[in-house]
């Protein structure tokens, strides 16, 4: 199986287009998508349209906070952006997109893989990995030997060995790294719809289950026609400047 991981694709079109056929590239033969699938961007419907559309032919999808957002009786407490987007984007959707939001799982296991969109202890919380003691954590909470999250928009590789020590590194783009099986593993792809490392170019994964081997890669795409898209849509245009900026 080579796996394509896609997280956080918060309704960019031209991104997704991109990485997608990018994937084609790398002879991809299963696609996740990690939740997040809506929310900043300006093409709720053609996201969600062409996820359902992969997910039809077998592709694995989850749900994300932005998602769940949709789905929330009280959306008082958001802050005033997350508020727009959330009420701009359910005007934007059918009832079929919120019945398959409401449908999805927060976590899936293939073999000895989990996909999950924050964490693994505690899925609904939405609690961040942010470094080696919440990656740790993780760790604990799963026997799965490869861990794949979403939710943080930078991507980062972390690993444990036999013994319990646990370290991290920033992967380099379009590099093939071995996954020991003497050590367990928890890698973040990245956002495809709203980078935040300072690299505006759009980022997924790939994993090889039979080679055990994990590549990253960055996307270039028309980031500025997201961003006009975004302004011409009514939306906040901070959302637009931070596609723009990588952040």
């Amino acid at each position: 199986m080579r796996l394509a991981l896609l997280t956080d694709l918060h309704a960019n079109r031209e991104a997704l287009t991109a990485c997608l056929e990018h994937a084609e590239s790398q002879h991809v033969t299963d696609y996740a998508f990690l939740g997040d699938l809506v929310g900043y961007g300006a093409d709720p419907v053609w996201v969600m349209d062409t996820v359902m559309a992969y997910a039809e032919r077998g592709a694995y999808v989850l749900i994300g906070n932005h998602d769940q957002a949709l789905l929330l009786d009280d959306k008082q407490g958001m802050n005033h952006v997350a508020y727009k987007v959330v009420m701009w984007t359910l005007a934007q959707l059918e009832e079929k997109h919120l019945a398959y939001i409401r449908a999805l799982p927060f976590t899936i296991e293939l073999d000895d893989v989990l996909l999950v969109h924050a964490n693994a202890w505690a899925p609904e919380s939405w609690e961040y990995i942010d470094g080696v003691m919440e990656a740790m954590r993780s760790f604990h909470a799963s026997k799965a030997r490869v861990t794949f999250c979403g939710h943080v928009h930078m991507p980062s590789l972390y690993h444990m060995t036999l013994t319990g020590k646990t370290g991290s590194f920033t992967p380099s783009a379009d590099t093939s790294i071995p996954l020991s099986k003497q050590r367990r593993w928890l890698a973040i792809p990245g956002s495809v719809g709203q980078p935040r490392d300072g690299n505006p170019a759009a980022c997924y994964a790939v994993y090889d289950s039979d080679a055990a081997e994990l590549s990253f890669h960055r996307v270039p795409y028309d980031a500025e026609a997201a961003a006009n898209k975004i302004v011409a849509a009514g939306l906040p245009a901070v959302l637009g400047e931070r596609l723009l900026a990588g952040e």
